[in-house]
């Protein structure tokens, strides 16, 4: 029995140098996806909820083609995408004179960290658009009758009272996305294998999250130990969000 030393390993050891990048990347990678999803959800929320958008059923069917596709093969298809010699990624950028020269997406650091930021808010906003399209059908339109009598202008109005009455929504929904992209790993996985190789370590690359890394651990390398300590940080980790979660909905309210 080893008792805590696979976590002393993990948190304090050699392999601290390999978990502190690793995690710190994970939570930045995770916040930012659920940001992205949220922002650009909500601003075609806002879009497809006016009265006066036609079609607006259309757009949204539309919109909704990331989700419903599967991601595994959206993931690889855009690794043809961004390839730096003939992706149609850099072609596209070049001859709209937005780049001189191709972006290595798949082999520097900071541009294959973007790709996978960016493609999984591509894969993710449609369902924070849905939510954000059903919240914002149950504000009442009396809430912007009134302000529309005060002189109130639309950032006003969007400041005041759409952000408040979705605040409810919002931060459950914000807090189970991050939870779910903090343990998901399929883009930065699929991707690039968790590329660009890191050349102190072969355990985890530059992109690697923590469920990737512990994947690697097991398989590749066959340290089963430190996987298994990884994947129950990770476990304490979500299932603290998860909590958090459950207590901002009022699912743990006893009933009355």
């Amino acid at each position: 029995f080893v008792g805590l030393k696979n976590f002393k390993d993990v948190l304090t050891g050699p392999l601290k140098e390999v978990f502190l990048p690793v995690f710190a990347w994970t939570f930045i990678c995770a916040t930012l996806i659920t940001l992205g999803c949220f922002a650009v959800g909500l601003i075609f929320a806002l879009v497809l909820s006016n009265k006066n958008m036609k079609e607006a059923s259309l757009y949204k069917a539309f919109l909704v083609v990331p989700w419903a596709l599967p991601g595994a093969i959206v993931i690889v298809s855009f690794s043809g995408l961004l390839n730096s010699q003939y992706g149609a990624v850099n072609q596209i950028l070049m001859q709209l004179h937005i780049i001189n020269e191709p972006i290595m997406w798949l082999t520097q650091v900071g541009p294959a960290r973007l790709a996978v930021v960016l493609i999984s808010i591509w894969l993710g906003f449609p369902y924070m658009m849905n939510v954000c399209i059903g919240a914002l059908s149950a504000i009442p339109e009396t809430y912007y009758e009134a302000a529309d009598i005060d002189g109130a202008n639309g950032f006003q109005k969007f400041f005041k009272i759409t952000l408040p009455s979705l605040a409810t929504t919002a931060f459950p929904l914000l807090m189970g996305s991050w939870s779910f992209n903090f343990g998901g790993f399929s883009a930065a996985f699929l991707l690039l294998s968790g590329g660009p190789v890191r050349p102190d370590t072969p355990f985890a690359g530059y992109t690697d999250m923590l469920g990737s890394a512990a994947y690697k651990m097991t398989t590749q390398f066959g340290r089963f130990d430190l996987g298994a300590a990884l994947s129950i940080i990770m476990f304490f980790i979500v299932g603290t969000i998860a909590f958090i979660q459950m207590r901002a909905s009022g699912q743990c309210k006893e009933a009355d």
